[in-house]
């Protein structure tokens, strides 16, 4: 059975990990508008990689017997500057969900819940490499500036992903 503190923290996971889904169609839209189909492309299959994390601690609460509860998903936001702010957005939104897994890793240890903390190692990881993923993206932009030639190409090698 799994503690009340712990089911809180991975119901409110559950939900952050459907609005970073969320979040990531929104700007994969805004990239489609835009003509930039490897970015949009890129950010869609980051949208379903976060429902299947959000899946994961679906089915690892309802494995511990906790309660499983599904609260409204707030609206992302809809429009950008460009896709360097756009992916400035994602990596600070990828550090507050790494946050949000290092919060629940600490509880987990203080709990004592060696359950938790096997199954939350594993997005531990995870988010070691969201974040370089998105670092990398911003930093590539940082580098061509507003250069159309630049923004092509890494527009081109997202969409091979």
């Amino acid at each position: 059975m799994i503690g009340k503190k712990m089911e809180e923290l991975i119901n409110t996971q559950i939900n952050a990990e459907m609005y970073s889904a969320y979040l990531y169609l929104s700007m994969s839209s805004w990239c489609s508008q835009h003509t930039w189909n490897g970015f949009a492309h890129w950010l869609r299959l980051q949208a379903q990689e976060e429902l299947t994390h959000a899946m994961k601690f679906y089915d690892y609460l309802n494995e511990r017997g906790g309660i499983v509860t599904l609260p409204a998903i707030d609206a992302p936001k809809a429009e950008w500057r460009d896709v360097l702010e756009l992916f400035k957005e994602v990596y600070a939104h990828e550090q507050k969900v790494t946050g949000m897994i290092n919060a629940m890793m600490a509880e987990a240890i203080k709990q004592k819940d060696y359950a938790a903390e096997i199954m939350l190692q594993w997005f531990v990881s995870e988010q070691v490499e969201e974040e370089a993923n998105a670092s990398e993206i911003v930093v590539k932009l940082e580098k061509i500036g507003p250069s159309a030639g630049g923004l092509f190409q890494i527009d081109h090698q997202l969409e091979k992903r």
